[in-house]
Parts: structure tokens; C-alpha cells; sequence
């Protein structure tokens, strides 16, 4: 299966499906990084001497598996409850055209 992105290019399923925060680079900007990435980079020992965020999501999925799930099951909830409002909000807007829409008939 192929997309037509905006700008022309074709790109198949697998591409759009890829999320390229993951493979960037991550800088020790701060102590909690620098520890972060010593310790991630000593686990995998990547040939180029960069951590990514798929490694360090690996890792922290492998040794701290309570705290991953924590935070995807809090990201789950709250698109959930995103999408009942955007539901709502998608309704209310259908039902203000439509009343529109039957007001511009009976006027015409």
C-alpha cells in the first residue's frame, strides 16, 4: 500500500508509519541525560558512539518495564478522552452547519 504525501513523493505504509524522533540523536543537556546515555550506551555500545531514543526506550522497556507502562497506559487514557471531546466537538459543529445549512434553504 502506497500515500501521496503534499509534496508529490510516494511513500509506502512502512514509511509513513516510521516515527523519526527515534532514531535522532539525544544530547546530554542535562546530569539526569548524561547519566541516562553513559548507562544506555554502555548496554547497547552503538558503533558510532550515539543513543537514540529507540535505544534508550529499549532499554528503559527492558529493565523498567512498570514505569514504560505507566506512561503508555496514561498516553492511551488521555487520547481517549481526547477523542470523545473531539467527537463532541465534531457533532456540535455538524449540528450548527446543518441548522445553517436548513436556515439558508428556508430563506432562499
Amino acid at each position: 500500500m502506497t500515500a501521496q504525501i503534499n509534496d508529490g513523493k510516494i511513500i509506502t505504509e512502512k514509511e509513513i508509519s516510521v516515527n523519526p524522533v527515534l532514531n535522532s540523536k539525544i544530547e546530554p543537556d542535562s546530569p539526569m541525560k548524561e547519566w541516562l546515555i553513559n548507562y544506555v550506551g554502555q548496554k547497547h555500545d552503538p558503533n558510532d558512539d550515539e543513543v537514540t531514543v529507540e535505544m534508550i526506550i529499549e532499554t528503559v522497556a527492558k529493565e523498567f518495564p512498570d514505569f514504560l507502562l505507566a506512561v503508555a497506559e496514561e498516553n492511551w487514557i488521555r487520547g481517549y478522552r481526547q477523542a470523545f471531546v473531539d467527537i463532541e466537538l465534531g457533532g456540535k459543529l455538524y449540528k450548527g452547519q446543518q441548522a445553517a445549512s436548513n436556515l439558508e434553504a428556508e430563506n432562499a
